[in-house]
């Protein structure tokens, strides 16, 4: 999510927002977190919102697909479980996605932290990308399932962080 794109995506700060939470939820649970910007020179960094510090990798593409080389060498042979937010949702989200899926990796496309220019690509691409084997659901659905129980020492600070992104979480939906 890069500057240029806050005003011509559909409900940017929402997804903004998700994003956020999302990379704070990371963060909590030791999961790694991969960034990478459309043609940064031109486009933009990463918007300043979001704390991309503690990402394991942060690169610059030309490609539609964050599938680039250096994302494939990070992942490496191991098959993973991998929740996707970005823009734009029928062009960089799909090709990834599809990308992930070929490679035979899980996709959870997280649908309040996706969005387009055209709101009207977004549920096409959402329903394109469930029928192709992603997962589509929300953010506070994926970090429960990604948490498990609620007896792990990151719980209170989940639950914490699902109480402050309540109303923003309540926004995003409502933009689907």
């Amino acid at each position: 999510m890069q500057e240029k794109f806050a005003a011509p995506i559909h409900a940017f700060p929402a997804i903004a927002s998700t994003a956020g939470k999302l990379l704070t939820a990371s963060k909590i649970l030791s999961i790694p977190t991969y960034v990478t910007t459309q043609n940064r020179a031109r486009l933009g960094d990463t918007i300043s919102s979001l704390d991309v510090s503690h990402a394991k990798g942060n690169w610059d593409k030309s490609l539609f697909s964050m599938m680039i080389p250096e994302l494939r060498q990070a992942l490496g042979k191991e098959k993973h479980n991998v929740a996707i937010v970005g823009i734009e949702s029928h062009i960089c989200v799909t090709q990834t996605t599809l990308d992930l899926l070929n490679d035979g990796h899980g996709v959870y496309i997280i649908a309040d932290g996706v969005s387009s220019c055209n709101k009207q690509e977004i549920p096409i691409a959402l329903a394109r990308l469930r029928s192709a084997g992603a997962v589509v659901t929300s953010s506070e659905s994926w970090i429960y399932e990604v948490m498990g129980d609620a007896n792990i020492p990151e719980f209170k600070q989940i639950v914490g962080l699902i109480k402050e992104t309540k109303q923003s979480t309540r926004e995003s939906l409502e933009n689907l």
